[in-house]
């Protein structure tokens, strides 16, 4: 190789030499880009493992603040996926409530609890209709809880608001 290169001339050689220059430049940026996404990585990895012994070293005092929050709570009160249903239907009635639907519901269940969510979704309803609503669901905490809330007003009449909500609910289990 070397033979070759010393028998090349002197712009050929300038040539072959810049050439193998920017290949070690493109290499050097190469390993300069994975280097960095595995810095990012380990940063990454220590935040969460930071997180993670913050919450193990409390872990005695969440789930004593738990069970204390629990013992508080009425079984007869919390609401499975039908009673939900039947508790947002009831709701939307006596607000006045006439054009909306309420998704099939979601559920997530632990050892204590079992959340149930839903998408309640109310269009072309006057303010003060959606305010009696969200009253009666307000009364209705920590039973019933507000996850999320979008609220848009109706193009063509804009005193017409429609609003879609996420009801969760909470069941004990027994």
């Amino acid at each position: 190789m070397k033979a070759f290169f010393l028998s090349r001339l002197f712009r050929e050689k300038i040539l072959l030499v810049a050439f193998a220059l920017i290949g070690a430049l493109i290499w050097i940026t190469g390993v300069g880009e994975r280097a960095s996404a595995q810095m990012r990585a380990f940063q990454a990895t220590s935040t969460e493992l930071q997180v993670q012994r913050t919450w193990l070293v409390q872990r005695e005092r969440f789930e004593r603040e738990a069970q204390l929050a629990i013992e508080h709570l009425d079984p007869s009160r919390s609401l499975d996926t039908v009673r939900l249903q039947g508790e947002l239907n009831a709701m939307a009635r006596a607000a006045g409530l006439t054009n909306y639907d309420v998704s099939d519901s979601r559920t997530v269940r632990t050892s204590q609890f079992a959340v149930h969510s839903v998408q309640f979704q109310a269009r072309n309803v006057d303010m003060a209709k959606l305010i009696t609503f969200y009253q009666a669901l307000a009364q209705r905490a920590p039973y019933l809880g507000l996850e999320q809330f979008s609220l848009a007003a109706n193009r063509s009449n804009p005193a017409q608001l429609s609003a879609t909500w996420r009801v969760t609910s909470v069941e004990i289990a027994r």
